[in-house]
Order: C-alpha cells, then sequence, then structure tokens
C-alpha cells in the first residue's frame, strides 16, 4: 500500500532517517489519502527530540516546544515535527499534566483518538496500522483506539470529534465508542467554547449536517446547544410541514451547500418556535413572531461559543428575515434591500429556499416561482444599480448643508426622507429633484 508523500515531507523524513531517527507521516493525512482524499496538512511523527529536530533543519519554529512540536519551514512551507510521546495523567478532561517522550511509535499511536486516526506511514516501512484503522476504513466506523472511556476521559472534545469525524467521512460510530460518548456527555462542560465552536462549524459543513442528530441522541447538545433539543421536542401540526422543528431544520441544512453562513443560518432560523407555538381551534399550529425569536437565540447561543461580532450580526439579520416576508415585485425588493444590503440578500435567498425544500409538498411550485422571481428583480435592480440605501442617493449630507440646512439630527432624517421616496420611485433620486423638495 504506498501513499504520495509530498516532496518537501518526503526530505524532512529522509533527514531525520538519514541521522538515525524514525520518522513518519501520520495521522489525518494518511486517513485521507487512503481515503483517496487530498490532505489539508502533512503531521510527521519521529523519535527525535525537539531539540534533535531543531539542529537537522536550519528553519524551525517552536510551535508548541512543550508538547514536543517544532514546525520545520521548508521554503515557505511549515510542515509540523511532533516527538513520539506519551500523554501523563489529564488533570481536567482537556490537557495531560505532562508530556513524556517515548522512543515507541506504538506507544504513540495508542495515545491517539480514532484508530483511523492512529495510522502511521513511510516509504521504507510502508503503512504502519497497529490499531485496525484499515478495516475501520472500509468497514466506514470511527471507533477509539483503545478503551472509549479512557480516550474521552483524556480529552472530551473527542466525544463531539466523533460525530464530526462521522459526518464528514458520512461514517458510523461503533457502539461501544458511542456508549462512552454518551455516559461521559457531561463532561464536554469542561471544554472551551472556542474548541466547542470549531467542531461544530466542521460538522455543520461537513457533507452531512444532518449528523447533528446524532450529537442529539448522545446527549451532547444538550450540554451545548440545548435550544436545538427544545426545537426537536417541538411538532408543527401545519400543512406547510411534514417534519418537527428540530428534523425540519437539518433537511433544511442537508439542501444547501456547505456554506458556513447558510447553515449557520438555517440551524438556528426556527428555533423560536419552541417558545412561540400556539394551537387553533383546528389543531393547526402556529409560530407567530419565531424570526424574531429565533434572531434573539442565534445572537445569544452564537456569543456563548464565542462567534466573531461579523458573524453574529450576519447570522442574526438573515435568521430575522428568513421568511422574506416580501412580495415579488420591484419595490418590495427595493425596500427588502434597504433592510437586508445587497450583500446579504442573494443569500437570504438561498436560506428561504432550503427552508422551503424541507417543508411538505403543500404549494412548493408556487413558493419557488416566488423566490425565483425575486431573484430574477433583484439581479435587474443591481444592473440598474437601483437606490436602496441612503449611500445610494444623489444628495449627501455635506450637500444638504451646502443647501443651507444645519448640521444635526434633521440631516439624517431629511435623508430617509428621501430614500423612502426613491424606494417608491426610483427616477427621482436625482441632485435636482431631491434638493428642490427643502
Amino acid at each position: 500500500m504506498r501513499i504520495e508523500v509530498p516532496e518537501k515531507a518526503e526530505k524532512i523524513i529522509d533527514a531525520l532517517q538519514e541521522h538515525g531517527y524514525d520518522a513518519y507521516v501520520v495521522g489525518g493525512c494518511v486517513r485521507d489519502s487512503l481515503l483517496h482524499r487530498s490532505p489539508a496538512d502533512w503531521d510527521i511523527t519521529t523519535s527525535a527530540t525537539p531539540e534533535e529536530v531543531k539542529k537537522i533543519f536550519p528553519r524551525t519554529v517552536d510551535t508548541g516546544i512543550q508538547h514536543g512540536t517544532v514546525t520545520v519551514l521548508m521554503d515557505k512551507e511549515g510542515f509540523e515535527v511532533t516527538t513520539y510521546r506519551i500523554d501523563g495523567e489529564y488533570e481536567d478532561g482537556r490537557h495531560p499534566k505532562e508530556v513524556i517522550f517515548t522512543p515507541s511509535l506504538k506507544e504513540d499511536l495508542r495515545r491517539r483518538d480514532f484508530t483511523i486516526n492512529a495510522m502511521a506511514y513511510n516509504h521504507r516501512t510502508g503503512l504502519v496500522d497497529i490499531f485496525g484503522g484499515v478495516e475501520d476504513l472500509k468497514n466506514k466506523v470511527v471507533r477509539c483506539v483503545g478503551e472509549p472511556q479512557e480516550r474521552f476521559t483524556e480529552d472530551a472534545l473527542r466525544i463531539l470529534r466523533a460525530v464530526r469525524f462521522s459526518a464528514q467521512l458520512g461514517f458510523d460510530i461503533d457502539e461501544r465508542t458511542q456508549e462512552a460518548a454518551r455516559e461521559l456527555a457531561e463532561t464536554l462542560k469542561k471544554i472551551s467554547a472556542e474548541r466547542i465552536q470549531t467542531e461544530l462549524v466542521k460538522l455543520l459543513v461537513s457533507p452531512n449536517p444532518q449528523y447533528l442528530k446524532k450529537a442529539w441522541e448522545l446527549g451532547l447538545t444538550k450540554v451545548f446547544l440545548w435550544e436545538f433539543d427544545r426545537a426537536m421536542e417541538t411538532p408543527q401540526e401545519n400543512p406547510h410541514h411534514c417534519y418537527n422543528v428540530g428534523e425540519h431544520t437539518l433537511k433544511a441544512m442537508e439542501a444547501v451547500k456547505p456554506d458556513r453562513l447558510l447553515r449557520l443560518t438555517l440551524l438556528f432560523h426556527d428555533l423560536g418556535k419552541a417558545e412561540t407555538r400556539t394551537r387553533d381551534e383546528k389543531g393547526r399550529d402556529h409560530f407567530y413572531g419565531h424570526p424574531a425569536q429565533s434572531e434573539k437565540i442565534a445572537r445569544t447561543v452564537l456569543r456563548r461559543l464565542r462567534f466573531d461580532n461579523d458573524t453574529i450580526n450576519k447570522v442574526g439579520k438573515l435568521v430575522y428575515w428568513h421568511e422574506c416576508p416580501w412580495e415579488a415585485d420591484p419595490r418590495s425588493v427595493r425596500r427588502a434591500l434597504s433592510k437586508t444590503g445587497t450583500e446579504l440578500f442573494p443569500i437570504l435567498l438561498e436560506v428561504r429556499r432550503g427552508d422551503i425544500m424541507a417543508q411538505s409538498g403543500y404549494h412548493l411550485g408556487e413558493k419557488q416561482q416566488w423566490l425565483d422571481k425575486l431573484g430574477e428583480i433583484y439581479q435587474e435592480i443591481i444592473r440598474h444599480k437601483e437606490c436602496v440605501s441612503i449611500k445610494d442617493l444623489a444628495v449627501s449630507g455635506k450637500d444638504l448643508i451646502d443647501a443651507g440646512m444645519k448640521p444635526g439630527k434633521e440631516i439624517g432624517a431629511t435623508l430617509e426622507k428621501f430614500l423612502e421616496i426613491v424606494l417608491e420611485e426610483p427616477e427621482k433620486n436625482t441632485k435636482e429633484y431631491l434638493l428642490s423638495l427643502l
């Protein structure tokens, strides 16, 4: 079994071997190569200590020297080279108290999370697969190396990583691994919000975002995304729907391309339904005001998981307007653009399309035609460069001051009034006409 290792990584391995050390590419790059995927990174493991690595290579960076990792620079490309190690006792479910270097590759591979990530390779030795990683790749199974309880106790994030890898690869999770994940789900509370965020996003933008349901089944979302648990318990007795809120959310994420902003928006778009649900005398459920409630939840959760402000604001706005409550005519679309901005509007249409695709077939054709029409009108407005915001007006605050208006709140109010006029009648967006209104 031969793996095509990049030339630069091969040179590092050769140099280490020439100096009497063992060296292999290891982990995800081996897994991805065996799956005929392109690895994002090529990590190297070696019997050489960090100091010994630094003596061999002229250009290195101490990226994680306390954990035995040195980055070797080949031209402008960096390769992480890590000494074989045994992790000492874990004190907090996140970090080992100490890292002990070992001359044994087997001991190094034994400490890794899953069998599919615990393989090593070089051209001299070939593939080193001590824990059955190839077999698990063949059977499409995510399985812990050794005892699942031990692996998850060492680093609780591995519990969520098991679901993330299954989503990325379309694999099942081994039963014993699942049992341990379920038992130790609460230990995810020890993990920083930033690390949870990273794994959640990787899961959501994977080919299988619906595998979030597995995280729910194992009790993981109860720890960091309990709002989703409520959605999984919220029915939608309504002609437009054939799934509960949670199942609808999963289907909607599945229906759109694997884009971070799109899938985050669809994760949150209906989470406010649990709190806004009412049932009429005919037994139909209604969710009046749920977009605003969903936006509130989205902002709360995104802040809790330490997302950046740009993401929080964009997702919040997209969730708030996700129902696209506009007629398919130019005036309505101009007004929509004045609220969402031209950048978010086409994304909003994709959000709405995903939402509709995850509903029942009730009026589905009409809904899709309406969305297509909104998209066509949007393109026309952009092509004609019609005014949809104050900055698009033919006059500015400076023009108003030059015309004799005093600086102050009245300037902004006047520009708002002008925008209202122009949104109704775009042809009136001329400097001459607008200044004549003063």
